[in-house]
């Protein structure tokens, strides 16, 4: 329970609490001056509980993904003039300072939208709005207007305030998530390379001093099998195919360690793919697929990690699917859609650019698709290093 309370989740039931809480005294005004008149539906009544549902409706969809770190989308900023529209028609309609404490309810989506500088002055001008509703229908001296609407006003600038720490809170901690994301799959990388250099060191070693030791060995032991007679030159020519079968075993290891000192590609995309908030990941990976080279891995692991926070800061996608699989002998092929809402055109950001920048040096390509209401496709691919067979080095072990 308190792990699904987050500060963002506190912050929204707060404000629809408070929005529940407005409507008790509207409900009840509205009662009596029903029983005044006898029975009989006011329209003013009715545009007054339509401003107060259109509230509470822009609240719930402004509030529904403050978790991902902000709106940037324009009918989001929409939705916001709606929702300070509202509250003043809840004040002028009912003529009363409700609207008032409606809007210090929206001041604290306003964060998640405007930049600061924005966000207070469309707090002050907003509250300073409310100011006619007191002087001209409540009655209050033109200074008692001013301050009531300059103190509705600090009690939103406390909930701006509030709400303005929490979205910093979010989004430092969404930097954390993806610092960690990477650094682990980085740590994977690494440990794959080690691993690599690792098996490429030992197979250097075993050519080097353990192949140059029988190769002359066993040359020594066929010289030795032309000078010896009688049992002797039997016992040299056993010792020399044991020599032989010896060199071939080295042979073959060297080879195996050659063959298998290639990065495990699965190993260090998984990471990248893991506890992403509001995005569910679909990783389909051909195994076992692996890259020789450490910097087209590096490549790779940078690609489907730009991809995953474009879909998560950008897209609004709720699904991505990523799938990495060999497409011809040294070609890997990087490809994602979502189900976000697309775009009529493709902006190039510095995320976009870095990513082809980084396939253009290692000679891969990027191609990007987008439509209004389609999400995005995107397929990266990169041509792979052959594996380096250790044939031609093993021919001087013979």
């Amino acid at each position: 329970m308190l792990g699904y309370l987050s500060h963002t989740r506190v912050l929204r039931l707060a404000g629809l609490f408070t929005w529940v809480m407005v409507g008790l005294p509207l409900v009840y005004s509205q009662y009596e001056a029903l029983l005044r008149r006898g029975g009989g539906v006011d329209a003013w009544a009715l545009w007054l509980f339509a401003a107060y549902l259109a509230f509470g409706a822009g609240y719930f969809w402004l509030t529904r993904g403050l978790r991902n770190g902000g709106h940037s989308r324009w009918y989001d900023r929409v939705m916001l003039v709606l929702l300070t529209a509202s509250a003043l028609g809840v004040s002028y309609l009912s003529g009363s300072g409700l609207g008032s404490i409606l809007m210090m309810v929206a001041a604290g989506v306003i964060p998640w939208m405007l930049p600061v500088r924005g966000g207070v002055i469309w707090l002050l001008l907003s509250q300073l709005a409310v100011l006619p509703v007191y002087y001209l229908i409540l009655n209050f001296s033109l200074f008692e207007a001013v301050m009531q609407s300059l103190l509705y006003g600090g009690f939103s600038m406390f909930i701006f305030v509030t709400s303005l720490v929490a979205r910093q809170q979010t989004d430092a901690r969404e930097e954390q998530r993806r610092l960690n994301t990477e650094l682990r799959a980085t740590r994977v990388l690494l440990a794959e390379s080690a691993r690599v250099n690792e098996r490429t060191r030992i197979s250097r070693e075993l050519h080097d001093l353990l192949g140059h030791h029988l190769t002359a060995l066993s040359l020594n032991l066929e010289v030795a099998g032309h000078i010896t007679e009688g049992q002797a030159q039997e016992h040299v020519h056993q010792a020399h195919t044991l020599a032989k079968l010896l060199l071939t075993d080295v042979r073959e290891a060297v080879s195996q360690l050659r063959d298998s000192g290639a990065i495990d590609l699965a190993a260090a995309l998984r990471p990248l793919t893991e506890q992403v908030p509001s995005l569910e990941i679909h990783l389909d990976i051909d195994e076992p697929l692996s890259v020789e080279d450490p910097e087209r891995a590096h490549v790779l692991l940078r690609c489907t990690q730009e991809i995953i926070t474009n879909a998560v800061r950008h897209a609004g996608a709720r699904n991505l699917w990523i799938k990495v699989r060999r497409e011809a002998p040294g070609i890997v092929v990087l490809e994602a859609h979502d189900d976000g809402v697309g775009a009529d055109g493709i902006v190039v950001g510095n995320g976009l650019r870095g990513m082809r920048e980084r396939l253009q040096q290692c000679g891969g390509e990027l191609q990007i698709e987008t439509r209004r209401g389609q999400g995005f496709r995107l397929r990266a691919s990169v041509p792979g290093v052959p594996v380096l067979m250790l044939t031609a080095v093993i021919e001087g072990v013979r």
